[in-house]
């Protein structure tokens, strides 16, 4: 079955973790997937608070991981 798509989810930041590994991994292998997408946190300084509400302004509360998945659909 031919890989259609593929998605990471993670609640650390993007750069230099498991997604960028598992895309190296796939580009060298010569498996492209037409789509590769990822949610997790931004790269860089990020605010204090609540993890209720940062999960919320960083996009990565469930409610926005659904509905992120959902619109790749």
């Amino acid at each position: 079955m031919p890989l259609r798509q593929m998605r990471r989810l993670s609640r650390r930041p993007l750069i230099g973790e498991l997604g960028e590994a598992v895309a190296g991994a796939l580009m060298r292998a010569n498996i492209h997937p037409p789509a590769f997408r990822q949610i997790a946190l931004p790269d860089g300084f990020l605010d204090a608070g609540a993890l209720p509400t940062l999960h919320d302004r960083y996009g990565i509360s469930t409610d926005a991981m659904v509905a992120s998945i959902k619109s790749w659909l």
